[in-house]
C-alpha cells in the first residue's frame, strides 16, 4: 500500500497531540508526514524530530508551489479554518479541516461548493461519529431493545475553568464552537440528520471562563415522530456520570466513552394492567401506593477505544480511500455543515456581549 503525502498546518494541542499522535502510531498505514507548517520556531524544530524527513515552513502559502501533496490538514485556530481552507482549495489542495467547520453555514456551504467545482476532497475532522460508544448507542436505539425512544440526553459536562483563546468569541471559540460539534453532532446523528429537525430552545451563558464566550449551553432539538434531544455543554457540572442517556418505553441506557449500563423490560414479562379508577387498597382495606416490582434485565459493558484512537484511525482510513479510490466517506462535509447551522442558530438566539 502506497502512503499518501500529507502536510499539516498547526502543531498545537490538536495538530500535535491528536493528529500527530496518530501519524507516529502503528495505526497510520496511510499517510507520510512530508510537510509541517507552524508559526512557532520551537514547534517547527520539534516537528522535524518527530516526523523524520519532513520539511517545515512558517507560512502555509509555501505549500501552494509544492505538487506532491495529497492532503493538507488544517489544524489552525478555529477562526482560521474557513479562510485557510478556502485558500487551500482555491490552490488545488485536498483538505481535512479541524472542527468547527466554520463560523456560519454560509462559510461551510462556500467551501463545499469550491471543493465540488474543483473536484477536490474536502473532509471535516468529526471523529466522534466513529467512536465505539456512539456507534453502540446508535445501534441500540435502532434495535428497538429500549422500545419507542422518547428522549436522548447528551452531556459534555465537567467542573472546570478555561482562560485561553478557547474562551474568546473573536477566535470562533467557546463551548458550543469548540466542544459542541461532538455532542450536537451526536444528537443530530441520533435523529438521522432529519431534514425537519428544529432547534426548540437554547441558552448560552458564561460561568467560569475568563473570556467572553460561552462555557454553559443548553440546547433542545426535536424532529417529527422522533425523540427529544437534550444537549448540555457545561463547565459547572461536577456530577454528570454519563455522556449519553437514552430513555425508551422499555428502559434506559446510559453511556460514557468507556462503559455503559442498560436496564430494560421485555415484552410479555410484565402484562399490561387494567386501570383502577378508585383508590388502591391492600387486603385489609388500607390505602396503598401504586407500585409493583417489574421484571427487569440489566446489562453493562466496556468499549475498546475512543474517538481519539479508533475514531481518528477510522476517519483517516476512510479519507485515504476517498482520495485514492473515490470511496464515499461516512461523515460528509454536508453533515458537518448541519452541525454548524445549529451552533450558528444558538448564538443568534443568545448573543453575548463582545469584550475582547
Amino acid at each position: 500500500m502506497k502512503k499518501l503525502n500529507l502536510a499539516i498546518i498547526g502543531q498545537g494541542r490538536s495538530g500535535k497531540d491528536i493528529h500527530g499522535k496518530y501519524y507516529i502510531s502503528d495505526d497510520n498505514k496511510y499517510f507520510n508526514v512530508k510537510y509541517v507548517v507552524e508559526a512557532d520556531e520551537f514547534r517547527r524544530k520539534v516537528s522535524e524530530e518527530r516526523y523524520p524527513g519532513c520539511k517545515t515552513f512558517e507560512s502555509y502559502q509555501e505549500l501552494f508551489k509544492i505538487s506532491d501533496i495529497d492532503l493538507v490538514v488544517n489544524a489552525t485556530y478555529s477562526e482560521m479554518h474557513y479562510s485557510i481552507t478556502k485558500d487551500l482549495l482555491l490552490h488545488g489542495k485536498n483538505v481535512l479541516v479541524e472542527k468547527p467547520f466554520g463560523r456560519s453555514r454560509y462559510e461551510c456551504d462556500e467551501l463545499i461548493r469550491i471543493a465540488e467545482e474543483k473536484g477536490l476532497v474536502l473532509a471535516v475532522f468529526q471523529q466522534t461519529f466513529f467512536a465505539p460508544f456512539y456507534r453502540f448507542v446508535y445501534d441500540v436505539i435502532k434495535s428497538g431493545k429500549l422500545g419507542d425512544i422518547k428522549q436522548i440526553n447528551v452531556r459534555y459536562n465537567s467542573l472546570s475553568r478555561r482562560w485561553d483563546w478557547q474562551t474568546l468569541q473573536k477566535k470562533c471559540a467557546g463551548g458550543t464552537y469548540n466542544t459542541g460539534p461532538h455532542p450536537i453532532g451526536m444528537g443530530l446523528g441520533f435523529l438521522d440528520f432529519d431534514k425537519e429537525a428544529r432547534l426548540e430552545y437554547s441558552k448560552l451563558d458564561i460561568a467560569l471562563a475568563s473570556g467572553d464566550s460561552d462555557d454553559y449551553a443548553k440546547i433542545l432539538i426535536s424532529a417529527p415522530k422522533k425523540p427529544l434531544v437534550d444537549i448540555e455543554i457545561s463547565s459547572i457540572d461536577a456530577y454528570s456520570d454519563y455522556n449519553v442517556k437514552v430513555q425508551g418505553t422499555r428502559g434506559t441506557l446510559k453511556s460514557t466513552p468507556k462503559n455503559y449500563e442498560m436496564t430494560y423490560i421485555c415484552d410479555g414479562e410484565n402484562p399490561k394492567r387494567p386501570v383502577i379508577e378508585t383508590f388502591l387498597k391492600d387486603d385489609k382495606g388500607n390505602p396503598v401506593y401504586c407500585s409493583e416490582n417489574l421484571i427487569k434485565h440489566t446489562e453493562s459493558g466496556t468499549f475498546n477505544g475512543t474517538a481519539f484512537d479508533v475514531g481518528t484511525r477510522t476517519l483517516y482510513e476512510e479519507l485515504y480511500y476517498k482520495i485514492s479510490e473515490g470511496r464515499e466517506m461516512s461523515v460528509t462535509p454536508q453533515v458537518a455543515a448541519e452541525i454548524i447551522s445549529v451552533i450558528e442558530a444558538v448564538h443568534a438566539q443568545n448573543p453575548l456581549p463582545l469584550k475582547y
